[in-house]
């Protein structure tokens, strides 16, 4: 759906005489922060199985995983506003429209595109004013931390996304066009590896080699057990790299990090804090 038809589907919906949606379904971690930073929250009834965050999510159904929700749990809560994301669309979009429910997608690839999402769910729920105030201070985190790492060198960053656990096999690194990679930018980072068009790609060995970062930013998803050992233990299999080297494989497991919402300000800060600390 063009950007235009979307914003037409959000004015139509608030002028049909329904107001603001009063059961909202959430089916990203990304769109239930937001939904929460534009003080929609108390709407919300069932969000996706890796909601986290608020808290009071563990309250709510849980309606399971992010390309494969349960529709009969969906239809039978009754929302009368279903949130998703643009790449999830593609999966179940059609079945929800054909369940005849009001469906609201975003994009958020990029800073901008969350800044965007922010006002389309401000706008959706009933919350501009709220939705703007929050684009603003989300604008001002991020450039308080862009100030600090002003002239200071961009160093050559790798940031991991996935792998398979205990091993370097399966590796998935952000590349520019990601706004992972734009907050490393903002952090005093630069990505080491080169673009490709979604912003994020498969590495091999080979490619950690030919591009040497001084930096590996290690996301290790999922809560991390006191048997398991050292996770960072596998990137001793390649001593040749810089990072290697000088002990500057960081592991981050911080459960913000991965999403394009308002806490994008906790990992732009958490980066830099890793990247320069010398910065303040």
């Amino acid at each position: 759906m063009r950007r235009a038809s979307l914003v037409a589907l959000i004015y139509a919906f608030c002028a049909a005489g329904a107001g603001r949606p009063q059961r909202i379904v959430s089916l990203s971690p990304d769109l239930t922060e937001i939904v929460y930073g534009v003080g929609a929250f108390d709407r919300v009834v069932a969000v996706s199985d890796y909601d986290t965050y608020p808290p009071e999510t563990a309250k709510l159904p849980h309606l399971g995983q992010l390309h494969s929700p349960s529709f009969e749990k969906l239809v039978g809560l009754r929302p009368d506003l279903v949130i998703v994301t643009k790449a999830q669309a593609p999966f179940f979009e059609g079945t929800l429209k054909d369940l005849g429910l009001t469906v609201l997608k975003t994009s958020n690839n990029s800073i901008q595109e969350v800044y965007e999402a922010i006002l389309t769910i401000g706008r959706a729920t009933g919350n501009e004013s709220e939705a703007a105030k929050l684009v603003a201070s989300t604008r001002e985190g991020l450039n308080r931390v862009a100030r600090r790492t002003a002239g200071l060198p961009k160093t050559p960053t790798v940031l991991i996304v996935d792998r398979l656990p205990g091993t370097l096999r399966d590796l998935y690194t952000a590349t520019d066009g990601s706004f992972l990679a734009e907050l490393v930018g903002i952090a005093g980072g630069r990505i080491a590896v080169p673009p490709v068009e979604h912003g994020y790609k498969k590495l091999v060995k080979e490619d950690l080699l030919a591009v040497n970062p001084e930096i590996i930013l290690d996301f290790i998803q999922g809560p991390k057990s006191r048997f398991a050992g050292d996770s960072l233990d596998a990137w001793g299999e390649m001593p040749e790299l810089k990072a290697v080297r000088t002990r500057r494989v960081f592991e981050v497991n911080e459960d913000f990090v991965p999403h394009a919402s308002q806490r994008m300000v906790q990992t732009a800060e958490l980066f830099a804090k890793l990247i320069h600390p010398e910065a303040k």
